[in-house]
């Protein structure tokens, strides 16, 4: 649905974006981060036909957005971070002044009745912009981005500055839109992106730093050599000995419990798999394992790490 190859934005020697290349599929939610100055927004007013590229292409659907502006366009729906909303109308004055803007070419009144109830907007459709909660102006601004049917939703923070009953209710409101919609979904929330995105894209300073489900860059980054242990023997005892196993790096008490167990967290090298010596060395002292389980890095630590890891390449490319 929407691919993206060797996009370059250059202003002068400064590159907003450099040779990013992904693609995504239909009916995906895909999560689009990146700390400020990445250049998501320039990314994403390039897929839009706001800017134009450099060098590279971007396609709608087949459409390339410079090539065939029109056809590329009419397959986009988009919600800035700010709704583009007119304050003085009602949502049926807006709403309609959107629908003629767009040149829809759908029944006007069944359309815009269905995508009234399908965000919640019913209610409202009388009163004036202005008068709405924050809640209610971003449901708008959703839907005038569906006015149309786009095959596409490009969606920046729509649920910043929501309270948290709200941002349920839109990430529900986007798990339903994939049904019929491919949504690119930028967010500075970044436990919104992983309960709600099926994959991710990460970059940093223009360039893409990863693309994959947060799963899938948790397993390229830990490995599985971080494991929490409960096991059924003394905390001081049980921390020595995992410490001796080949490989591990750092044994760290975190409980000492009143049955006498306790919880450490054992870290090893990356790449290595410690859990059978483990087992091996405590089933040698009768102390039994309780729990054993990997902590599973958050999208939080896999965004720190991925954004870390390439400032430190290029602080060595600079050198």
């Amino acid at each position: 649905m929407i691919e993206v190859k060797n996009l370059t934005k250059r202003y002068g020697n400064y590159y907003a974006i450099k040779d990013l290349t992904f693609t995504v599929n239909d009916g995906e939610i895909v999560g689009f981060l990146g700390p400020n100055g990445a250049g998501k927004s320039t990314t994403m007013n390039i897929l839009t036909g706001y800017l134009s590229s450099t060098e590279g292409s971007a396609k709608i659907g087949g459409f390339d957005i410079l090539e065939n502006p029109d056809e590329a366009k009419r397959r986009i729906g988009y919600l800035p971070e700010l709704p583009p909303l007119y304050l003085d109308m009602t949502v049926k004055e807006y709403l309609n002044f959107v629908y003629d803007l767009k040149k829809v070419d759908l029944a006007r009144g069944p359309h815009i009745r269905e995508i009234c109830s399908l965000v919640k907007i019913t209610a409202v459709y009388d009163r004036l912009i202005k008068n709405l909660s924050k809640g209610y102006k971003q449901r708008v601004g959703i839907a005038q981005a569906l006015l149309g049917n786009p095959e596409v939703l490009i969606l920046d923070e729509p649920t910043v500055g929501l309270d948290p009953s709200q941002i349920i209710e839109v990430r529900s409101l986007i798990r339903k839109l994939s049904e019929k919609h491919t949504v690119i979904l930028s967010s500075h929330i970044l436990s919104e992106v992983q309960a709600v995105c099926d994959r991710v894209i990460v970059i940093n300073k223009g360039e893409l730093v990863a693309d994959g489900t947060a799963e899938e860059l948790t397993e390229k980054l830990t490995a599985d050599h971080k494991l929490d242990l409960r096991v059924d023997g003394p905390a001081e005892g049980v921390q020595a000995l995992l410490a001796s196993v080949p490989h591990v790096e750092t044994v760290t008490v975190m409980n000492r419990f009143a049955d006498r167990s306790c919880e450490v967290v054992v870290e090893s090298e990356a790449g290595t798999d410690v859990r059978r010596d483990i087992f091996k060395r405590l089933a040698s002292r009768n102390w039994p394992i309780l729990v054993m389980k990997t902590l599973d890095m958050s999208l939080e630590d896999i965004f720190l790490e991925l954004t870390k890891e390439n400032d430190e390449k290029k602080k060595r490319g600079n050198k």
